[in-house]
């Protein structure tokens, strides 16, 4: 398995490949968002862990980047312990979250969470093309969408929108790039399109579309289907 640790300051990128290569991992190095984006183009990389506070490009935008084209998991690491920092880690697509200093033991706890998750769910999602959070699920090669096993019929506009949002669960999508990805034009006042298409997406999918489970709204940012 091949690790990827992002963070400027150099010794903690060491200590943190030290735990983890006597853990039996490969480890490769970055020291800002935008060395981490190139090896993860020229490497196959199974598990992130980057920092928050970077020169050049920051954890968070790199986050953003690294999830426009790839779901490996990623755990976000930094210095601030406010829970804003880490709500917004998390929406942007992190999948876990350690606050420094942090102890060795947990660090490869969490690691070793993720990739077994990732390993598990991941793997399945490329070879099938299966998508699922919760009792979410959408089979991509038979184009269906079932919750908790009962299957739910949708438009096509309706399906590539949750099969776009559930393929990329915990990522918060803007209304602009929804529309943009669903109808592969720029958009142009496009709030009423995607909103009249996520409600009704949730009145299919959700026992109560008013407290939603799956297809939550991110006040001021976007909409997002909830990593279970």
């Amino acid at each position: 398995m091949n690790i990827l640790v992002c963070d400027d300051d150099k010794a903690i990128v060491d200590a943190i490949g030290i735990y983890l290569e006597n853990e039996g991992y490969k480890i490769l190095k970055a020291f800002n968002g935008e060395e981490a984006i190139e090896v993860i183009r020229d490497h196959e990389i199974h598990l992130v862990i980057m920092d928050i506070m970077m020169p050049k490009m920051d954890g968070i935008r790199a986050t953003m980047k690294i999830r426009e084209e790839n779901n490996i998991p990623l755990i976000m690491l930094s210095a601030k312990s406010e829970d804003s920092d880490k709500i917004l880690g998390l929406n942007l697509g992190a999948d876990d979250y350690i606050t420094k200093p942090f102890n060795p033991l947990e660090l490869i706890a969490r690691v070793k969470s993720q990739l077994r998750r990732y390993t598990t769910f991941g793997s399945l999602e490329t070879r099938s093309n299966v998508y699922q959070t919760g009792g979410l699920m959408i089979d991509d090669e038979r184009r269906t969408v079932t919750i908790d096993g009962k299957e739910v019929h949708l438009t096509p506009v309706q399906y590539k929108i949750l099969k776009l949002l559930t393929a990329n669960a915990g990522r918060v999508f803007s209304i602009e790039e929804i529309y943009e990805k669903i109808w592969n034009e720029k958009s142009f006042s496009p709030e009423n399109t995607v909103t009249v298409h996520i409600r009704k997406i949730r009145e299919k999918i959700e026992i109560n579309p008013k407290e939603p489970k799956y297809l939550k709204v991110v006040w001021g940012v976007g909409y997002k289907v909830e990593k279970i």
